[in-house]
């Protein structure tokens, strides 16, 4: 199984595991122009999908989920019943395209076993996933409010995960941005901050991890070189100084990595 990000961050968010010539989309927040693009610059192709799961209905994770449909109106789109209505409130042309599952219900898309996890954010019903193919396992969660143990025992199953890591608290308290956008991003359903990040991959990540990406990362409100100290310093306290660190960009895809 490959994993790689096609796009991260609040101006939209993609991503992509592969299998056996078989891929998974991990939401659809690009232009389908921008989709293929990235997609052909790391050599993957979307005649070879089977699925795109979809985390939660905020725009800058499905707004290119309707043109994608248009084009493959026979690729399934993986949803829980309120992200699915709430998607469909927003984009008509999505009326019953969905396939619906039960949060914590294993289902299976191409050769892969997935699962979606409730995660906390301020959204209808907010998921990560746990992806599984050729025995390893994908863990996959960005948007998350709190470092919950919930999310916690799903990431100690991973041999691969990308995980949000937002902000640094310093610099959104410094922003020039709204005291109430402020406390939504701090609060308890808006989004992980470096130090939560950390502190959740100390306290459940296990020694199987041998790929961690850090997501969604802000563009005002943070610094890849600051998330990856953060990061970085936790795993050689860990003495998991061998784990492949990679943030993740809004701009351009990542790296590909074997889970």
């Amino acid at each position: 199984m490959r994993t790689v990000s096609l796009a991260s961050g609040s101006g939209g968010n993609a991503y992509a595991v592969e299998s056996h010539g078989e891929l998974l989309l991990i939401d659809c927040g690009i232009c389908h122009r921008e989709l293929k693009k990235r997609m052909d610059a790391v050599g993957l192709g979307l005649d070879d999908a089977c699925g795109v799961l979809v985390t939660h209905e905020h725009y800058d994770h499905v707004k290119g989920l309707g043109v994608l449909h248009k084009h493959l109106p026979d690729l399934p789109l993986y949803a829980n019943l309120m992200t699915a209505e709430a998607v469909e409130a927003v984009c008509p042309s999505l009326a019953g395209a969905f396939s619906v599952f039960e949060n914590g219900m294993e289902f299976r898309a191409g050769p892969f076993a997935v699962a979606a996890f409730s995660i906390p954010h301020d959204v209808c019903d907010p998921v990560g996933y746990v992806v599984k193919a050729d025995g390893a396992t994908y863990f996959h969660a960005t948007d998350v409010g709190a470092p919950l143990d919930s999310v916690g025992v799903k990431l100690a199953l991973a041999d691969c995960a990308t995980l949000e890591s937002n902000h640094d608290v310093p610099l959104l308290n410094a922003s020039g941005r709204p005291e109430a956008l402020k406390a939504r991003i701090r609060g308890p359903r808006g989004h992980l901050c470096n130090e939560d990040a950390a502190a959740l991959v100390r306290r459940f990540a296990s020694p199987r991890l041998r790929h961690l990406a850090l997501a969604h990362l802000s563009a005002e409100c943070n610094e890849p070189a600051l998330a990856a100290r953060t990061m970085r310093e936790t795993l050689d306290a860990m003495g998991m100084s061998d784990v492949a660190l990679e943030v993740l960009s809004q701009d351009e895809p990542g790296e590909i990595w074997e889970a």
